[in-house]
């Protein structure tokens, strides 16, 4: 049965498609917040240091330059040039005041560097410059407080992302096996299916999802399948039943008629040939019941261990001098190999004479016929091969059907049966067959699951 990997199936792609959507949602997301922090914070922070700049030039409107200078100096004393920086410039751009030199800068809010201003490290500053009267106060705040708010913010987005990647790929793999085991579900029951199991059906859950939706319809369906299926077997079989007593006394009158000594020789031909097409349609008819019989799986309670190998040597040993008979040799290759099977002896032993009738009836002579027996994780293989003219590729499957015959075997012996009863010998005990290519010729290659030790 094929089964679909995890990561190219249809659930696990939606999960992954999904998924990746809302990673990359949250992200965008995550991103947008973080700027709109980081543009809070620095908006914070330019109001502080204005705030301070306006009380610091409020002096000198109320008081005279000297004033100013106290005052800065003792706003430069309480605070560490770590955390804010104060300075007073006169014109000649000496300092007057404060706890930096700070070089001419444009008035207004802007961002410096600590060396820049004289200072140690790779702080760095948010200072406003403006005129007081004929000098340059300067007042700034460091950014120390903001990039640890920023750092917090930054580790804990990291952090958050890989919550949500982690959790995101979880459910989306948890999703997509829940829903690709159910539709697992639903594709052993249609191997079941191709294998003639129509009694299978697709399991639901119960929740009235779309694809317990979908179940449900392939269950009506099979279920219709199913009846359609056993009433044609029905009518297949009640047909031959009801024809087999009158067909086994036309037979016995026409047998009773060939026996009689007195009829012209042409009259005898013809009985005998009507004896023979007589006999012809009553092995049609006990090979149709035959066939329904076994696709109604009334010979499972017959079902053994027996050994495949054994089967195939001992049809090898009875049909080889029938092959040599008609200018064939038939070999066989299964030694040191053993094929235990459970099933029907005389169904299995059945299946291999009439792949060896076929060769030995459609082949020319100086045909090879091979049997071969492999074995080989936990199935046994059985061939039956031959070099004669072989099967189109594009009728290879077509002769498995009922009473289906190749244009050129018509003029042969046989009902078009021996394939059919052959294919459902094998879905009986749950294998499959296949016919390839021998170059030249065909192999009828049988796979059966074997008994465990």
């Amino acid at each position: 049965m094929l089964r679909v990997k995890l990561w190219r199936s249809t659930p696990f792609r939606l999960a992954v498609t999904f998924g990746s959507m809302f990673i990359l949602a949250f992200l965008m997301s995550g991103f947008m917040t973080y700027q709109f922090l980081k543009r809070e914070l620095l908006g914070s922070l330019d109001r502080t240091v204005s705030e301070v700049y306006t009380v610091v030039a409020s002096t000198y409107a109320t008081n005279d330059l000297e004033d100013v200078i106290g005052a800065v100096d003792t706003y430069a004393r309480l605070n560490g040039s770590e955390e804010r920086v104060f300075s007073v410039m006169d014109a000649s751009g000496k300092r007057l005041a404060g706890n930096v030199t700070v070089p001419a800068l444009p008035f207004g809010l802007s961002t410096v560097e600590a060396r820049d201003i004289g200072l140690q490290g790779d702080a760095r500053y948010r200072v406003i410059a403006g005129k007081v009267g004929d000098q340059v106060l300067t007042v700034g705040q460091s950014f120390a407080e903001t990039d640890d708010l920023e750092d917090i913010a930054r580790a804990s987005f990291g952090w958050s992302s890989l919550l949500v990647v982690v959790i995101a790929v979880a459910g989306g793999l948890i999703v997509a096996s829940r829903a690709q085991k159910r539709l697992d579900r639903i594709a052993q029951a249609m191997n079941a299916v191709s294998l003639g199991n129509l009694d299978v059906r697709v399991p639901l859950k119960g929740n009235g999802d779309d694809i317990d939706a979908v179940s449900g319809q392939i269950n009506q369906a099979l279920e219709r399948l199913s009846v359609l299926v056993e009433t044609m077997r029905q009518v297949s079989s009640d047909i031959a039943h009801e024809l087999k007593t009158p067909l086994n006394r036309l037979k016995m009158i026409i047998e009773d008629a060939v026996s009689r000594d007195d009829l012209p020789e042409d009259t005898s031909s013809l009985l005998l040939d009507a004896k023979n097409e007589s006999d012809q349609i009553n092995a049609t008819f006990e090979a149709l019941l035959r066939i329904s019989q076994i696709e109604a799986g009334a010979r499972r309670v017959r079902f053994s261990i027996v050994d495949l190998k054994d089967m195939m040597h001992a049809v090898q040993e009875i049909y080889a001098d029938v092959a040599d008979d008609n200018g064939m040799v038939l070999d066989a290759d299964f030694v040191n190999v053993s094929g235990p099977v459970l099933g029907d002896r005389e169904l299995l032993t059945q299946m291999f004479v009439n792949l060896v009738e076929n060769a030995i009836n459609h082949c020319p002579r100086g045909t090879r016929i091979s049997l071969l027996l492999t074995v080989k994780a936990n199935q046994v293989t059985a061939a039956v091969s031959d070099n004669g003219p072989g099967i189109p590729a594009d009728e290879r499957d077509k002769v498995f059907r009922r009473l289906y015959r190749l244009d050129k075997s018509r003029t042969t012996p046989g009902s078009g049966l021996g394939l059919s009863l052959v294919r459902a010998i094998v879905d009986l005990h749950g294998g499959h067959v296949v016919i390839d290519d021998n170059h030249p010729g065909v192999a009828v290659k049988i796979t059966i699951p074997i008994v465990q030790a």
